[in-house]
């Protein structure tokens, strides 16, 4: 049976390159704002590239059915500001409350001698638990950034990655998961992630 996955659209998400990822690790992602399409999905996907203001844009219903789904035991995934998305809110947008599925406030990654913001780039994950969205997954693989906030590393963190800090990488609460690289982008390990994620359903 492949697995139907609600990809939340807010105007945000890098769709195109998700959406191939998505096919190509066995899902049949559907595109939606629908709190009742979000209800019915096997899976969620909450993408999001850019500023965390963005997230204001996901209604209160979205929200409201976001949570539910979580409630319920089904497997959400964020990516990159899709990941922030699920912590409490970000100090890059204030004003703009995240989902709170998991405990926390996402910061600037400090600027420091020889360490560029934004972080662009490939670089190492460090598994700091053991994981079922990482079987597989050995020590020290690279995956693929581009981003400047980052959630803090906390007893949600699997995987963290340093970047003039240490930050959460991927996060897991029983469901509900994260990662702030682009799994789309991030060549086998990548793959393999999506592949164990759409495994869950």
């Amino acid at each position: 049976m492949i697995a139907a996955v609600a990809v939340v659209d807010y105007g945000a998400g890098n769709l195109t390159s998700v959406l191939k990822g998505l096919r190509a690790a066995g899902a049949s992602p559907i595109v939606t704002c629908d709190p009742s399409t979000i209800a019915a999905a096997d899976a969620i996907v909450i993408p999001g590239v850019g500023n965390f203001a963005a997230t204001s844009a996901i209604a209160a219903d979205v929200r409201d059915a976001l949570r539910r789904s979580a409630d319920a035991g089904r497997p959400m995934l964020g990516i990159c500001l899709g990941l922030q998305f699920l912590f409490e809110g970000s100090a890059e947008a204030p004003g703009a409350p995240g989902l709170g599925l998991l405990a926390g406030e996402c910061s600037l990654l400090p600027p420091r001698d020889g360490v560029k913001i934004p972080h662009v780039g490939w670089n190492t994950l460090s598994v700091t638990r053991r994981s079922p969205l990482l079987e597989g997954i050995e020590e020290g693989a690279q995956v693929y950034f581009t981003h400047s906030y980052a959630a803090p590393v906390t007893d949600a963190t699997v995987a963290a990655c340093t970047h003039g800090i240490s930050f959460a990488a991927v996060v897991e609460r029983d469901n509900v998961l994260g990662v702030q690289f682009h799994p789309e982008k991030s060549g086998d390990t990548g793959m393999q992630i999506l592949r164990t994620f759409i495994g869950r359903c």
